[in-house]
């Protein structure tokens, strides 16, 4: 296997997105394989490296890893990004959690027909500022540290980062009326690291496209649009 962590996904954003952003905020160079085919996909089914028969899949440290969560966890406790003890590393996976609710909205959206992406988009902003930016808002004004957990860069720091530039991408204005967001996104963007994954011609992947949605839609065997309930 490559010494340098190897992603199989497709080529956009999906659930693979944030495992990009946590790798890159740690330094950590890394390799994609595209999926564009059903024969690619099923040929990972037959020989058993999808362990639930569902992508991503990381390999990385002799491992060949599925499950979001855990590929990030894994990825967070290697490079010093899950806190220092128990009690930072529940805040954190707490903070991710509800990042990862406010995400959801975001990530499935383009699955959704025409019609109802305008609904989506509206609960998409709803729920950004009426649940999870103020909870965020008050965490950062409440302790006034530069971070979410600890005054320490942390995993959660990436995750809220890349949640609040996905939900400016639906409405652009949406920190205007928090101000501790406004500093955490310019803080948290001008590390180093973070800085370089922003730039252009990173393995940062640009919103999904139509091509993006058909390659899913074809692989996947996915023949329908998403509803708003």
């Amino acid at each position: 296997m490559s010494r340098k962590p190897k992603l199989y996904y497709f080529n956009g954003r999906g659930k693979m997105e944030s495992i990009r952003w946590l790798l890159a905020a740690a330094g950590v160079e890394f390799e994609e394989e595209f999926l564009e085919t059903r024969e690619q996909y099923e040929k990972f089914l037959q020989d058993g490296s999808l362990l639930f028969q569902q992508v991503p899949m990381v390999e990385m440290d002799g491992m060949r890893m599925v499950q979001t969560r855990a590929i990030l966890s894994y990825i967070a406790g290697k490079y010093n990004l899950h806190g220092k003890d128990l009690k930072e590393r529940a805040l954190i996976d707490m903070y991710v959690g509800g990042t990862d609710d406010l995400m959801g909205f975001i990530m499935m959206f383009p699955f959704f027909s025409a019609e109802d992406k305008e609904k989506q988009r509206a609960i998409i902003v709803q729920k950004a500022t009426s649940r999870y930016f103020p909870a965020y808002e008050k965490v950062l004004k409440d302790h006034g540290q530069d971070f979410l957990v600890g005054n320490n860069f942390s995993w959660a720091d990436v995750h809220l980062l890349e949640a609040i530039l996905m939900v400016e991408e639906k409405k652009s204005d949406v920190l205007s009326g928090f101000p501790q967001l406004q500093a955490f996104k310019a803080r948290i963007s001008t590390i180093p690291t973070i800085k370089k994954f922003l730039e252009p011609g990173s393995q940062r992947k640009p919103v999904p496209d139509d091509k993006y949605v058909e390659t899913v839609r074809r692989v996947l065997r996915m023949y329908y649009d998403l509803k708003v309930n």
